[in-house]
């Protein structure tokens, strides 16, 4: 059984821990480990990430007291993070974030959202009414990563 909650600053350690566990596993049968490690580098920003995560409408998904999941969104729409722990992918993790964030946009009135998935996560979010509207190119710390922005409207 999987709990939603909103995110605690004192979470932050764990769900960077889980964002650089899941690129590095779940993201690595679609992209190279150098385009892997320039994504997801072993020095991670905590300042940055903590910063981000507590400005943006941030939760969380509980396992038995462990952070299996978590997932952003921005004030104008724009779905930042959707990453599920290796350990739980495919137990409907994700899609409960997905609602979850979406109920919340959809309760501030806002009637699009927007995301940059990543090659693996596209099928998931075409499978929940997402649309490309198109792939683009991102340079991150010296690496060429392929993405999908796409987007839905409420």
């Amino acid at each position: 059984m999987y709990t939603i909650r909103q995110y605690k600053e004192e979470d932050c350690n764990e769900v960077v821990s889980l964002f650089y566990q899941t690129v590095h596993t779940v993201n690595k049968k679609d992209y190279t480990d150098a385009q892997l490690d320039a994504w997801a580098p072993a020095e991670l920003d905590y300042n940055r990430w903590s910063k981000v995560l507590s400005q943006n409408y941030t939760i969380v998904a509980e396992h038995n007291g462990v952070i299996a999941g978590f997932g952003d969104i921005d004030a104008s729409g724009y779905f930042d993070h959707l990453f599920v722990h290796k350990d739980h992918q495919g137990c409907g993790v994700a899609t409960l974030i997905k609602e979850a964030i979406e109920q919340y946009i959809i309760a501030n009135s806002v009637s699009r959202i927007t995301v940059a998935a990543s090659i693996t996560a596209k099928p998931f979010f075409e499978k929940h009414g997402y649309t490309v509207l198109k792939q683009q190119q991102v340079e991150r710390n010296g690496q060429v990563l392929t993405n999908y922005f796409m987007e839905k409207l409420l």
